[in-house]
C-alpha cells in the first residue's frame, strides 16, 4: 500500500485464531504488505522489540495479556506511539470498543472481517500516520518549541527543542505530564467559544517563567501547544519589592502594564478572574491611584529604570 515499490508497508496481526491469521495473511501479502503475526499479546511485544511495524491489527480478546493491555504497551513506547492500531473483535458492545480507543487504538472492525473494508481502513490509517510523521519531522528541522498533548495532560509528542525545555524544568521522566492545575486551563482553552477572545496562555505552577499556548485541536484527544520562555518572568519580584507590593500582585501589575486584561492575567498566571479582581483592588490601594492605566504607567516607568 506504500507510494514506494521499493518499500513494502509492514503489518503485525495479533490473534489467537489459525484461521484469521491466515485470511488476513494472505489478504495483507496480496495487497502488497509485508506480514508479522502473533497469537497473544507475549509474542507481539517480542516482535516489536525487534521491528517497528507501520500499522498493527489486534484482536481484542484472547487468552493471557488481552487486546486492551497489549495496546497500552505498546503505546508506551516512544517508537510505537505514532502507529495506528485496528482492533479486531467480535464484541460489537459500545465498552468494548470504548476500551479499545481509550487503550490507543485508531479504530476497529467487527468479525467476520470484510476484507476489502479492512485493507480500506488500513490505507486510511497508514496515510493518516505518515501525514502526521512527515509534519512532526518538519517540526522538528524547524526548531519550533512544539507539543502535544492528550485531554488527560499525557505529552504525546514533542518537538526536540521541547523535549529539552521541558526536561530541563520539569525533570527527567518516561512520561511527562501537564501539572494537575493546568489540566484545568487546557480544558477551557480548547472548549472556548469561536469568535471570543480567548487568550490561550497558561505559566507552569513550579515555574511561572514557562508557559503554554493552545495552538489548537490534532484530534479527538491530542491537542497542539507552544512553550515559551518569558524572559521577563523574573522581574516582578525585584521591582514588587521596590513598589510595596507582593510578588504575585506584581506578577499581575507587569502583565496588566503590557495590556492583557483581567480575564488574560487569569488564564496566565492560573487565577480565578475574582482573586485577580482583589490582587488589582490591592495594587490600587498601594500604588495611591485609582485605574489600571495609571498602575499600569507606573509599572511601565518602574520596568524602564530597572532596564
Amino acid at each position: 500500500m506504500t507510494t514506494d515499490p521499493s518499500k513494502r508497508d509492514v503489518a503485525l496481526v495479533v490473534d489467537d485464531s489459525p484461521e484469521t491469521l491466515r485470511l488476513l495473511t494472505d489478504a495483507l501479502d496480496g495487497a502488497g504488505m509485508t506480514v508479522m503475526v502473533a497469537m497473544d499479546g507475549a509474542a507481539a511485544m517480542r516482535i516489536v522489540d525487534q521491528i517497528t511495524p507501520d500499522i498493527v491489527l489486534l484482536d481484542a480478546v484472547m487468552p493471557g495479556m488481552d487486546g486492551f493491555e497489549t495496546c497500552r504497551r505498546l503505546k508506551r513506547d516512544a517508537g510505537l506511539a505514532n502507529v495506528p492500531v485496528i482492533f479486531m473483535t467480535g464484541l460489537a458492545e459500545t465498552e468494548h470498543i470504548v476500551r479499545g480507543l481509550e487503550a490507543g487504538g485508531v479504530d476497529y472492525v467487527t468479525k467476520p472481517i470484510v476484507i476489502e473494508e479492512m485493507l480500506a481502513r488500513i490505507r486510511v490509517h497508514l496515510a493518516n500516520a505518515r501525514m502526521t510523521q512527515s509534519a512532526q519531522t518538519a517540526l522538528d528541522v524547524s526548531g519550533r518549541f512544539l507539543m502535544a498533548v492528550s485531554r488527560q495532560g499525557k505529552i504525546m509528542w514533542a518537538t526536540p527543542q521541547a523535549q529539552k525545555l521541558l526536561s530541563d524544568n520539569l525533570g527527567a521522566g518516561d512520561e511527562l505530564e501537564l501539572p494537575q492545575p493546568m489540566l484545568q486551563w487546557l480544558d477551557a482553552a480548547q472548549k472556548g467559544k469561536a469568535g471570543a477572545k480567548t487568550p490561550a496562555l497558561a505559566s507552569f505552577p513550579n515555574n511561572e517563567a514557562l508557559r503554554l499556548q493552545y495552538m489548537g485541536k490534532l484530534g479527538p484527544n491530542e491537542f497542539l501547544l507552544r512553550l515559551a520562555k518569558d524572559n521577563g518572568a523574573g522581574l516582578p519580584q525585584e521591582f514588587s519589592k521596590d513598589l510595596g507590593l507582593t510578588t504575585r500582585e506584581g506578577e499581575v501589575l507587569l502583565w496588566l502594564s503590557k495590556g492583557k486584561t483581567n480575564r488574560d492575567i487569569a488564564q496566565i498566571l492560573g487565577l480565578s478572574p475574582r482573586t485577580v479582581d482583589k490582587h488589582l483592588e490591592q495594587i490600587y490601594s498601594k500604588l495611591g491611584v485609582e485605574n489600571r492605566t495609571a498602575a499600569a504607567a507606573i509599572a511601565v516607568n518602574a520596568t524602564h529604570r530597572k532596564s
